[in-house]
């Protein structure tokens, strides 16, 4: 999978990037988009999940960090 990592990077790639990894994953974030108040800031909304997801999103960030 293709990343677009850095500050250069634009709001909508980044949300195609996270959403691509987390669906590797099996996670879904359903609000997850972008911040179209703040078009000037780059802002990505992670919105609201639920604790089962939230606890999976972590389990996968630490598998992440340990490989």
């Amino acid at each position: 999978m293709a990343t677009t990592r850095g500050r250069d990077a634009g709001p909508r790639a980044a949300v195609k990037s996270l959403r691509a990894a987390l669906t590797e994953e099996g996670i879904v974030l359903p609000s997850l988009g972008v911040d179209v108040a703040h078009p000037d800031l780059n802002l990505v909304e992670l919105g609201r999940v639920r604790a089962d997801v939230a606890e999976r999103l972590a389990d996968a960030l630490g598998r992440g960090s340990r490989a």
